[in-house]
Formats: structure tokens, C-alpha cells, sequence
């Protein structure tokens, strides 16, 4: 019996063990007969059972979700589009994004509204205002993520939503009371307060961001994360091109319904805005991820030895550690983009430098369309091999566009296409990072990423401007393909070598 068993496979042990092994097969010869029955049956199963060499580790990696692939195993959108617990999640997703993006929308407009004076620029105004939703991203961004590890994933979820919305909708009571106050200095009041709501609405985002991330394994089966991430991406992308082009007329409509209720002092843009927070943090409540509670010892977190536990574990893991690593490059040579898109703006003929958002909305449809096509079919390649391929598409977009910098059809083109190519390593370097890291580590491992993609952002807003009065759009456009181009492959022979 012994013998036998040792010839089939692990996974249809127990399975072959309850259900052939029967009292009447036990007698004085019931040993040969068992025997038999388990030979003829685990020829059948083996060809379902697992490689003695696929540890899910590797299996996440090279795109598998951690299971064996099978051709019963639907791809595509239509497996997660049937998960009641990732609509959920994704429908909250949906109001968040575009309450996030529409956010400074409004407090530009109540800027203008309130602060600005008739001949002043707004710049200095908006300028601090990004100080104060920056700042929070920077000094909390990591340590968020060890809290969120601690605590219920949905809890955060809902809490962080429904506090920006009543935060949003506490504004303008705080505007009418401080209204006739003195200035602290040479700053008003009201202005004050926006700043602080600001910078606490930016806090709660720190928590949320690692819990969302975290959240969608948790509720999501492996073989389904580059579909549902790409989902994310599609909606998030599309809510960056929403909010920030049609912001203001959405916020004017807000207004005008208001009025049409018997509303005054335009209070609609806040109730739309809140509004939308607080219908992702109800609409989050549906949420079922199925977490089993920390002991209550273990509540409290120390949070240097457990970031110092973050830290070493993207040390050892050295395919979490790559793919952080082309995550910073893509959000850094986006960041740049948003730059070097004003000045290209200016160069190019018969458009002005304020419709430079034109131009980058041609990269946010790049990427929707990107990560729709991955969705799709990307379950066909390994997280690697998508990679590398985006790293080279997108090397390729930017040579294009340092040499075709001033005609408008090309620059567009380009920019979509660079959009399609970072999808490719945005979505499936997100998912690896998902899949390589355990539950328990998924909050530091996100609040960390959070953290350096923040300073990946911010950096190269500050750089790039500087870079391209100095050497040309050109120089600068070919050193970001070169990076990416290195970056891409280094990483990718890294990748290979720890395999």
C-alpha cells in the first residue's frame, strides 16, 4: 500500500483515499485490490495535479496566480466582473477616484472665490495648497501602512471615506464661521482652514491607499489579479482624465441642481464632492474580505521595528524589490511628462501652454487602452516578460518623441503609446507585488510603496523643468529612454538570476 501510494500524486491523496477505499476492499486480500484500484486512478488525476516543482512563489511571478494553468480557468474581465466582494470594492474605488481628482478642483475654485484678489496670480495660492496635500504623502506614507496591517482592511476602507466626506462638507461651516476673523499674519483664516483639511484629507489617503491595495487579494483568486488590477488602473485613469478636464463643469452642475433645490452660497460642488466619499465608504460596507482578527496584544504596532521589517523584507525579496523598482521608473518618467508636456505645449504651433492637459490626456487613454488589452489577454505572459516589453515600448515612445517633439499628430501618438507601454509595467509589476507578498506584510510592503512612488512623483516635477532649460526637450526626453531602457533590462536579468 505503501508503495503505491508514494506513485501518486499529493493533491488527489485524500480525495482517492475517501472515496476507493471502502470496508468491503479490506479482507485478506483487500490489500492487492486497493492496490489496484489506487494504480487505475492516478493515472487519470496526474495530468491535473501540480509540477513537484511550482511553488506558488514562482508561480505568482511568472503570471500563473500560484495554481496550475488549466483551460477550464476563465481569463478575462467576466471572472472578477462576477465577484460580488470585488464590485464592492471596485465600485467604491469608482466615487473615491473621482472625489480624489474633482478634490482640488473644488479647493481651487474656492480659492479663487474667496482668496485671490482681481489682478493676483493663483499660483503662489495652488502652489502651497500641493504643499499641503504633498506633505502627508511623504511623512506618513510608510507608516500608514505598518497601522494598516493591524488593523481590519474594511474598517479603513469605510472609515477613511466617510471622514473625507464629512471633512468636504464641513467646509463651507467653517468658511461662514471664520469669515469676518483676522489673518494669521498674512494668511486668511479660511485659507488656513483649507489647508488643513488638505493636509488631513491627504493623511486619511495615506491609510486608505495600502488598505485598497492589500485588500484585493484578499478578495480576488490569484489566477484573477492582473484582470482586476487592470480594472483599477482603467478606472483610475479615466477618473484622472474626468476630474481634471471636466471638473469644473461637473462642480458648476452641482451648483446649478443645488439651486434648483432652493440651495444657496453654492453649496452643491461641496455636497457632490463629500457626497462621493461618503457614497464609497457605504457602498465599501458591502465589502467581505474575510480577515481573521490580530490578537488584542498584537494591536498596537511598533512601528520602527516594523518598518525596519518592511524594509528587510524588499531586501530579501528580490522580485518585489524589482518590480518596486519599475514602478518608480514609470511614475518618474510620467511625473517628467507632465512638465516637459507644458513646454512641448509652447513648441508646438497652433497650441498654447494651458492646453498642455490636452496632451496628456492622450497618455491617460494610452494607458485605459492599455489595460484593458492586458486584462484581457495579459494572463498569457509572465509578469517578467510584460515588463521588460513595456520598458522597451516605452524607451521606444520617448525616442519618438524627442525626435518628432514639435509635430502635434506624432507627439500624440506617441504619448498614447507610451501610455499602452506603461500599463504594461505598471499593472503587472502591481500584481506581482501582490501575489510575492504575504497577508501579513502586505500593509508595509504597500505603505512603503506608497512612500517612494510619492517621492518618485515629486522629484522629477522639480528636476525635469530644470533639466530642459539647461540641455533642450530633446536631451531630456532621450535620458529618460535611456533610463528606462537600462532599467528595464537590469531589472529583467536580475529577475532571471533569482528565479
Amino acid at each position: 500500500m505503501t508503495n503505491h501510494l508514494k506513485s501518486v500524486p499529493s493533491s488527489t491523496n485524500s480525495q482517492i483515499y475517501n472515496h476507493e477505499i471502502s470496508k468491503p476492499d479490506i479482507s485478506s486480500n483487500g490489500q492487492q485490490r486497493t492496490s489496484e484500484k489506487l494504480i487505475n486512478v492516478a493515472p487519470s488525476n496526474k495530468e491535473h495535479s501540480l509540477p513537484v516543482d511550482t511553488a506558488p512563489e514562482k508561480a505568482a511571478w511568472n503570471g500563473s496566480g500560484g495554481e496550475a494553468k488549466s483551460e477550464n480557468v476563465q481569463q478575462g474581465f467576466f471572472p472578477v466582473l462576477k465577484n460580488p466582494n470585488f464590485l464592492a470594492l471596485w465600485g467604491g474605488q469608482v466615487f473615491c477616484q473621482l472625489a480624489d481628482k474633482v478634490y482640488l478642483v473644488l479647493m481651487i475654485a474656492l480659492i479663487n472665490t474667496h482668496f485671490q484678489a482681481g489682478s493676483q496670480s493663483i499660483s503662489a495660492w495652488v502652489s502651497t495648497l500641493m504643499m499641503a496635500f504633498t506633505i502627508p504623502a511623504v511623512l506618513f506614507g510608510s507608516v500608514a501602512g505598518v497601522f494598516v496591517d493591524r488593523w481590519s482592511k474594511k474598517a479603513v476602507l469605510v472609515a477613511t471615506n466617510i471622514w473625507r466626506g464629512l471633512l468636504v462638507l464641513a467646509i463651507p461651516f467653517l468658511l461662514w464661521l471664520t469669515h469676518d476673523w483676522q489673518p494669521i499674519g498674512v494668511l486668511p483664516v479660511g485659507f488656513a482652514i483649507i489647508l488643513g483639511v488638505t493636509f488631513l484629507v491627504s493623511t486619511l489617503t495615506q491609510f486608505f491607499a495600502p488598505a485598497e491595495q492589500a485588500a484585493i487579494p484578499l478578495v480576488v483568486e490569484e489566477q484573477h489579479l492582473l484582470s482586476a488590477n487592470s480594472l483599477y488602473t482603467t478606472t483610475m485613469m479615466a477618473s484622472v482624465i474626468i476630474g481634471f478636464a471636466i471638473g469644473e463643469p461637473i462642480l458648476a452642475i452641482a451648483d446649478s441642481i443645488w439651486a434648483q433645490f432652493g440651495g444657496n452660497n453654492g453649496l452643491g460642488k461641496e455636497i457632490l464632492v463629500g457626497g462621493s466619499y461618503a457614497i464609497a465608504g457605504i457602498i465599501l460596507m458591502l465589502l467581505a474580505t474575510k480577515e481573521k482578527p490580530h490578537a488584542p496584544d498584537t494591536e498596537f504596532p511598533h512601528v520602527f521595528s516594523d518598518l525596519k521589517d518592511g524594509f528587510a523584507y524588499l531586501k530579501d525579496n528580490h522580485h518585489v524589490r524589482n518590480a518596486l523598482v519599475r514602478l518608480i521608473i514609470l511614475f518618474s518618467v510620467f511625473a517628467a511628462l507632465t512638465v516637459l508636456a507644458v513646454r512641448m505645449a509652447e513648441v508646438i504651433p497652433n497650441l498654447k501652454a494651458s492646453q498642455f492637459g490636452f496632451l496628456l490626456a492622450a497618455g491617460g487613454v494610452g494607458i485605459a487602452a492599455g489595460a484593458t488589452i492586458l486584462g484581457q489577454f495579459g494572463q498569457r505572459f509572465s509578469y517578467s516578460q510584460l515588463g521588460l516589453y513595456g520598458c522597451l515600448g516605452m524607451a521606444a515612445s520617448l525616442i519618438g518623441l524627442a525626435l518628432f517633439t514639435t509635430q502635434l499628430w506624432l507627439v500624440l501618438l506617441f504619448i498614447a503609446i507610451l501610455g499602452i507601454f506603461g500599463s504594461l509595467v505598471g499593472i503587472p509589476m502591481q500584481t506581482a507585488i501582490q501575489t510575492e507578498t504575504p497577508p501579513e506584510m502586505r500593509g508595509k510592503v504597500f505603505g512603503l510603496q506608497n512612500n517612494v512612488i510619492n517621492i518618485a512623483l515629486t522629484l522629477p516635477l522639480a528636476l525635469a523643468g530644470v533639466a530642459e532649460t539647461f540641455v533642450g526637450l530633446k536631451a531630456v526626453f532621450l535620458g529618460l529612454a535611456a533610463i528606462v531602457f537600462f532599467g528595464g533590462i537590469l531589472t529583467w536579468y536580475n529577475s532571471r538570476q533569482y528565479s
